[in-house]
């Protein structure tokens, strides 16, 4: 696991805190409100109707961001429309609104727990989250497999999104790549478009303590079926780490140097 040195500015000030208390009591009650206004329109139209309501919902999650805290995002690269897997840098809740945000038929493969959340769940079943049950090892990943597959036979996948690491890490923190993404591109043949994040310099981890700023989301050049399986993860890990690190130094974090990192290991 890599070392970092800066992950967090200085503290924040009373009134960006109260800022912090305010945009999460808008949200919440924006939340509710959408929510509910939104199962109209998904018992009508089905999933299409489903990523709608997300689509308005999170556009206006961002747009609060704006407007109580000063944090605003900006997209680089080409965002997919076509069916393929997302593999991204995941630091913080703000990325996974702007990735979802971005694309048009988004989905996440999330835990089993997640899906039976009132309301939340409901419409994570339908824009087309896939739960996964992690007791069941191997044989959860060949059902999620066997699941897209299934999908993409029908009305399509969309844009499958997944975090190779895992979970959420520091700013210049780096845990090993899971073989998630391998799997499921060796079950499904799809694309693999990997995105690099410095968001994690604005929203902290535990998602209290939001800064101003503009974060960065960086789509980058899709990763075809023919790379061969063993190179995938390798090549994965290595355009996301170097890109994301560059996006965070942009951003002001600065990384130790590789050759600090062996003297310190």
């Amino acid at each position: 696991m890599r070392r970092h040195e800066n992950p967090r500015p200085g503290r924040l000030t009373a009134w960006q805190y109260v800022q912090n208390v305010l945009y999460y009591l808008h949200i919440a009650l924006a939340t509710l409100v959408i929510g509910l206004f939104g199962i109209v329109l998904v018992l009508a139209q089905g999933r299409a109707g489903a990523n709608r309501v997300a689509t308005f919902w999170i556009g206006y999650v961002i747009w609060a961001a704006r407007l109580h805290l000063g944090l605003t995002c900006e997209i680089r690269g080409t965002p997919p429309t076509g069916d393929c897997i997302v593999a991204a840098k995941h630091q913080c809740f703000w990325d996974i609104l702007v990735i979802a945000h971005a694309v048009p038929r988004r989905a996440f493969i999330m835990k089993r727990e997640v899906m039976r959340v009132p309301i939340m769940g409901w419409y994570a079943w339908k824009v087309g989250c896939i739960p996964i049950d992690r007791s069941r090892g191997r044989d959860a990943m060949a059902a999620i497999s066997a699941t897209i597959n299934q999908r993409i036979a029908g009305d399509g996948l969309g844009q499958l999104i997944i975090y190779p690491e895992g979970t959420r890490t520091l700013p210049g923190q780096r845990r090993p790549y899971k073989q998630g993404v391998a799997t499921i591109r060796a079950a499904t043949g799809l694309p693999v478009v990997p995105v690099a994040v410095n968001t994690g310099m604005f929203w902290p981890r535990k998602g209290w303590g939001i800064r101003p700023g503009r974060a960065v989301v960086e789509f980058l050049p899709a990763i075809g079926p023919d790379l061969p399986q063993e190179a995938l993860m390798t090549r994965l890990e290595a355009e996301i780490e170097t890109r994301s690190d560059l996006l965070m130094a942009e951003a002001g974090l600065i990384l130790p140097r590789p050759d600090a990192d062996q003297r310190s290991s």
